[in-house]
């Protein structure tokens, strides 16, 4: 299966959520796809931390990982989110020592925590993307279908089944034009959901 490198677009605390942040992953190359990821706060902090190349008076738990990893001589080549269940993605690390390679399953959050500070490339595949991307429309109108939009948004987001397909896409171009990645990809797997159907 053809890998798809991913790189960091955003990090937002999520409003959904207490305590939750919404991490964005974007493709490096060819279509402009999102793949918003919901992580909990001390991963969203640890992620934050190296990106802003900032130093902790005490290394976090990623730190302290990434040591010991170049202690014993253990490189990190590649980050892979190989799978999606109900809404839950499922990441492995790829580590080698010694010309050994070794496939360790993690939450998706760490992984990428240590792709950052091992600079090291992040990738998913085309299914994961399908089922989960959200595909940024660059011929959109700004402005398009703004009354409708406007008047759609008022809704309580829990009312997404009761809204035809065409609101549903006006809600997401809303969405991804406001950065409500979170909202976007709730829109998002009720427009799944009815494919599926």
């Amino acid at each position: 299966m053809k890998k798809i490198k991913l790189e960091i677009v955003n990090l937002t605390y999520s409003q959904a959520q207490t305590g939750a942040y919404v991490l964005v992953l974007g493709e490096t190359k060819g279509a402009k796809r999102r793949l918003p990821i919901v992580i909990g706060g001390f991963e969203a902090q640890a992620i934050a931390i190296e990106l802003e190349k900032m130093t902790p008076s005490r290394p976090l738990t990623h730190d302290l990982f990434k040591s010991f990893a170049e202690g014993f001589n253990i490189t990190v080549s590649e980050v892979i989110i190989y799978n999606l269940v109900e809404g839950i993605f499922y990441a492995k690390i790829i580590c080698s020592n010694d010309g050994k390679e070794v496939e360790i399953d993690a939450r998706t959050s760490d992984a990428i925590a240590l792709a950052v500070r091992f600079g090291c490339p992040v990738t998913t595949y085309e299914s994961i993307l399908a089922k989960a991307g959200i595909l940024l429309d660059d011929d959109a109108v700004p402005g398009e279908n703004i009354v409708k939009i406007e008047e759609s948004v008022e809704a309580d987001e829990n009312d997404f089944m009761k809204k035809s397909t065409e609101e549903l896409t006006m809600l997401l171009e809303k969405a991804l034009s406001d950065e409500d990645y979170e909202r976007a990809s709730k829109i998002r797997d009720e427009l799944n959901n009815r494919k599926k159907s």
